[in-house]
């Protein structure tokens, strides 16, 4: 199989791949491999030192219909991937993008990302982004993203990584908020072995009416391990927010959370959850008295987590 056509088949583009009514654009390593532009977009890409840069531009009032298709991955088994994205978003205008970062055979790789995004007034993001990595635990990622937002834009984000090994994952995603702007930022990770994982997610709510929702969801097993900061900042008036941290831990896993709440108005508000421990007992018992013995019990509650 060709390298590219181990990418399409991982990241589920087999379908797409030659749709003109699709925009794509898909990076193995540092080779740009396909790509297919719409109408009120422009991407332009430029090689870097192991990697692309990508200047990704909406048009004002333009919305895009369907999920533009992104694909990130390193087909070999030891290899350095730097992205760097500089996105805006015009006023008005409108986007979904659906994200692949696929190391199918990964023993040593380390996959960099440097994001940057601007959205104008009344604009609209939102990304998925879903992570296929190999069972060895080869993996290290560490992306870096920064949001503004005008007035009334809203960003909206996922992250998952529930299949194979996560190896090492370090997040940091920050984002300013202008007057009525919305954040939803959502991160689902399921570690296992020595995985490491970090989240650290901060939303600045400085505008008027701005709202922002941190949530993440892990489960960490045998010995890995989890550490989660999510920040909110209030300082706009009538501004609102919600962290919400959940970690399920199992045998010699550790986990910690530090959600921090910051009020800087009057009339600001923020809550904010966190829990941490193992499966629930009771959820547990119910499921095992249907049939289940313990371990696929267990399962079912950690994918009912991340799901």
């Amino acid at each position: 199989m060709l390298r590219e056509e181990i990418l399409y088949e991982a990241a589920d583009l087999k379908d797409v791949i030659h749709d003109p009514s699709v925009a794509r654009l898909v990076i193995n390593k540092d080779k740009v491999i396909s790509s297919n532009l719409v109408e009120g977009i422009e991407i332009n890409t430029e090689s870097i030192k192991d990697g692309v840069r990508v200047r990704l531009v909406v048009k004002e009032g333009k919305i895009i219909i369907k999920p533009v298709h992104l694909c990130f991955g390193v087909t070999a088994e030891n290899a350095v991937q730097n992205i760097e994205i500089d996105a805006e978003i015009e006023k008005g205008a409108s986007i979904s993008l659906l994200a692949h970062c696929v190391f199918p055979v990964a023993k040593d790789v380390l996959h960099k990302m440097d994001a940057k995004i601007r959205l104008r007034e009344k604009a609209r993001y939102s990304y998925f982004e879903r992570h296929i990595h190999s069972d060895s635990g080869g993996v290290k990622v560490i992306p870096r993203t920064r949001v503004i937002l005008e007035k009334e834009a809203k960003f909206k984000t996922e992250f998952e990584l529930v299949k194979g090994r996560v190896g090492l994952i370090d997040m940091d995603i920050e984002s300013e908020c202008g007057s009525d702007s919305i954040i939803e930022m959502t991160a689902r990770i399921n570690g296992t072995e020595d995985d490491r994982i970090i989240i650290r997610e901060t939303g600045y709510l400085n505008g008027s009416n701005s709202k922002g929702v941190l949530t993440s969801r892990v489960a960490v097993r045998n010995n890995a391990s989890a550490e989660i900061f999510n920040k909110l900042i209030a300082a706009g008036d009538h501004s609102r927010g919600h962290v919400d941290c959940k970690e399920i831990i199992k045998d010699n896993g550790k986990a910690s959370a530090v959600p921090i709440v910051e009020v800087r108005n009057a009339t600001a508000h923020i809550t904010h959850e966190a829990s941490i421990g193992s499966v629930d007992k009771k959820q547990l018992e119910t499921l095992m008295s249907r049939g289940l013995d313990e371990d696929e019990a267990t399962e079912l509650i950690i994918q009912g987590l991340l799901n």
